[in-house]
């Protein structure tokens, strides 16, 4: 039953002012709900990122949500633009921030309070994950999402 529900990826922050900044002022993304205790943004489709007070902040250095893009040159040079770093992975063989992960294309920054955001661009026609937007609208998705043939 579970799999015809969206799912929200939560993150943790210290500041929610520094992460209203960000994720609205730079990122572009709608504040849905916001209290002294979280802010939720929307994001493609139905997908949400919602952004919980913490007095730690995250405590590992991995990816803690991810876009779904068509672009991801066009969506690294956007970030770019707006200030935002992309990552440089040695370890995965980036090239100007990207890396080639076979299935797919992939990029990650980092958020103020260090949580890592990836994106990720699916290769091969008929790659789709479940449930993407038919539209170029960014979808928040889980460490690096699997993806699977699209039935014909």
């Amino acid at each position: 039953m579970l799999a015809s529900y969206p799912v929200d990826v939560m993150l943790l922050a210290t500041d929610l002012e520094v992460a209203r900044r960000f994720y609205e002022g730079t990122l572009g993304l709608e504040v849905l709900l916001e209290n002294p205790q979280f802010l939720t943004f929307g994001c493609g489709g139905d997908s949400r990122l919602v952004v919980t007070k913490s007095t730690t902040g995250p405590q590992e250095k991995t990816t803690r949500a991810s876009w779904r893009v068509d672009d991801l040159a066009g969506e690294v040079a956007w970030l770019r633009a707006r200030g935002v770093q992309i990552q440089d992975l040695p370890e995965l063989g980036t090239v100007d921030g990207i890396a080639d992960l076979g299935f797919a294309l992939a990029a990650w920054f980092t958020d103020p309070h260090h949580n890592w955001i990836g994106l990720l661009q699916l290769k091969g026609p008929g790659m789709r994950p479940r449930g993407a937007a038919t539209r170029a609208a960014p979808a928040v998705g889980s460490e690096v999402p699997g993806a699977e043939t699209e039935a014909s």
